[in-house]
């Protein structure tokens, strides 16, 4: 009798399709298991970075900026007239005194315009006298009339006086002693008449003589414009000091206004600095500062904080306190520190390479143990040159990394080799 035999094939297959099961789900959970975890934390090397430490205490704030020392006092010295350089007497470099002669001009017009100026004067001058002669004889005439029209009022005062002692004795008529009566006041008005035209004759001298002397007056002063222009043919220095530039060649033609020399003064100098626009906003007048002049230190006060911005800095003069170092001269570079304010007790740390101040930054904060470091968000405050004021994000006494990290954005975790 034949036994069936099961069918191996069906069961064959069917625990092939549990298998393939079996590894596909396999499969599947390593896929989401690897998925879940976190790539593995990049490798820096921990003798390139730079950290710092958390520190709690006084702060005090600076900014700092480039700039050169300038002279305080400065002479632009212009052209007066058109003129031609003839000579260059002083060079660049040079001590001069108010009175030195830097260069020699020449103008033959100026010349002659000087001397039409002086002829000028004496001819008006000469005009004023004449007019003064002819107006004190008129008053002089004025004067005789008038002194004879009141000897005949006195005169005819005292016949009609006569006339009054005559009529009462009767000797004359009442005709008579009318008739003397009215030449007297006939004489008496013209009398009067004569004064108030001298009195008016002497004003209209005086109006008229002062028209002269005006036209006198404006002689001479045109007359000393001559000269001046005159004399400023001969260059001087005016005030003691360093003669620093002279941008003229000899034999070169000049036009009013253009620029002869520039004298300065290099005991007395300021130092102008170049402070960025972000930094500037907390600089006031009076506030210390310090200069480098690289061959010493310098102190000094802000005097002058310029209003506009010019290539993203500010202009800040500091005025110089003290003795000015050996080397020390106009045009020399130099570094300048602005002391804005001194904060009691804050948290700061060092300037991290990509971090304003009133920000928000993440840096990377070293663990204790010093074998990695994690991101973590750091509110910043007040900034000084070295130094930034911590809000939040970090405590006294832990350490961070202050170099540039960007390459690392992507990551929230470095190891530390």
């Amino acid at each position: 009798m034949d036994i069936k035999r099961p069918d191996n094939k069906a069961q064959k297959r069917r625990r092939q399709i549990v298998t393939v099961g079996v590894i596909l789900l396999v499969l599947v959970g390593v896929t989401l298991g690897l998925a879940k975890l976190k790539p593995a934390a990049p490798s820096v090397d921990g003798g390139a970075i730079w950290p710092d430490t958390v520190k709690r205490g006084p702060l005090l704030r600076q900014v700092r900026g480039l700039g050169t020392l300038v002279p305080v006092d400065i002479r632009w010295i212009p052209a007066e007239t058109e003129a031609r350089v003839e000579r260059i007497r002083v060079l660049p470099g040079t001590q001069v005194e108010a009175d030195t002669v830097i260069m020699e001009l020449s103008n033959p017009q100026a010349e002659q315009e000087a001397v039409d100026a002086e002829w000028q004067v004496r001819a008006a001058e000469a005009e004023y006298k004449n007019a003064r002669v002819k107006v004190e004889g008129d008053l002089m005439a004025q004067q005789a009339l008038a002194a004879t029209v009141s000897s005949d009022y006195a005169n005819a005062r005292r016949q009609a006086e006569t006339d009054a002692e005559l009529a009462k004795l009767g000797v004359i008529s009442g005709l008579a002693l009318k008739s003397s009566e009215g030449r007297a006041q006939e004489m008496s008005t013209r009398h009067e008449i004569e004064k108030k035209r001298i009195d008016i004759n002497t004003k209209a001298i005086e109006s008229q003589m002062a028209v002269s002397e005006a036209k006198v007056q404006e002689m001479r002063a045109l007359a000393a414009l001559r000269q001046k222009n005159l004399a400023s043919l001969k260059v001087r220095a005016g005030i003691a000091g360093v003669l620093q530039e002279v941008p003229v060649q000899q034999g070169q033609r000049v036009s009013p206004g253009a620029t002869l020399a520039k004298v300065a003064q290099p005991t007395h100098l300021k130092a102008e600095l170049k402070i960025a626009e972000t930094q500037a906003k907390d600089i006031l007048i009076g506030q210390p500062a310090s200069i480098d002049t690289h061959n010493g230190v310098i102190s000094g006060t802000v005097m002058r904080v310029d209003p506009a911005v010019l290539n993203g800095t500010v202009t800040v003069d500091v005025k110089l306190e003290g003795e000015l170092p050996k080397g020390a001269r106009p045009d020399l570079s130099v570094d300048g520190t602005i002391d804005l304010e001194r904060l009691a007790n804050v948290l700061y740390i060092g300037r991290p390479a990509f971090g304003q101040e009133k920000s928000t930054v993440g840096m990377f904060k070293i663990d204790p143990d010093g074998k990695a470091a994690s991101r973590v968000s750091v509110k910043l405050g007040r900034s000084s040159v070295n130094a930034i004021e911590v809000l939040e994000g970090l405590k006294e006494g832990d350490r961070v990394i202050l170099s540039d990290m960007s390459r690392w954005d992507n990551v929230d975790r470095i190891r530390l080799e």
